[in-house]
């Protein structure tokens, strides 16, 4: 069975975080969403709960994925998973440098793990979770960035 992991903080989870998961998960027998914590985000916008909630909302029709929260090395939850390649989207050169030295790492920790980079779409390649925090900040549509059960969330005043 051929396993890979898709990790980040999802904080909240996109469009575009969705489309390539839904990319991966047409090339592997299972992709695990591995909600994770960024230290650099000091005041995340949703607890990791809220977000796993989310994202299982939001994956529901991925029959192949999953999403479970992880706080170790990322390397140690591939091991936990038997999973020797992780997923990872880039939207731009500052993007693609950094998942490269992430991938480096990651492959010093795991000389077995691989980090395959997939390309945003078009359409989402301009759009990050900081934007969609900025767009709802400002109350700005949010249909055409994050899924409905996201949207839905945060119309209602969720726990921030």
């Amino acid at each position: 069975m051929k396993i890979a992991i898709y990790p980040g903080s999802f904080d909240p989870i996109t469009l575009g975080h969705l489309d390539i998961l839904s990319r991966a998960a047409r090339c592997f027998d299972k992709v695990y969403m591995c909600v994770m914590v960024n230290c650099d985000k000091k005041q995340p916008m949703f607890t990791q709960e809220k977000r796993l909630e989310l994202i299982r909302k939001s994956i529901a029709h991925i029959p192949n994925a999953e999403a479970e929260l992880f706080s170790g090395l990322l390397a140690d939850y591939a091991r936990q998973k038997d999973a020797h390649i992780i997923i990872k989207g880039v939207r731009n050169m500052t993007d693609f440098d950094s998942e490269m030295q992430m991938a480096r790492i990651n492959q010093g920790i795991d000389p077995a793990l691989e980090t395959l980079l997939l390309p945003a779409r078009a359409e989402f390649e301009h759009f990050s979770s900081t934007m969609a925090r900025e767009m709802i900040r400002y109350h700005q549509p949010l249909e055409k960035y994050v899924p409905a059960p996201v949207a839905e969330e945060l119309m209602k005043g969720c726990d921030r």
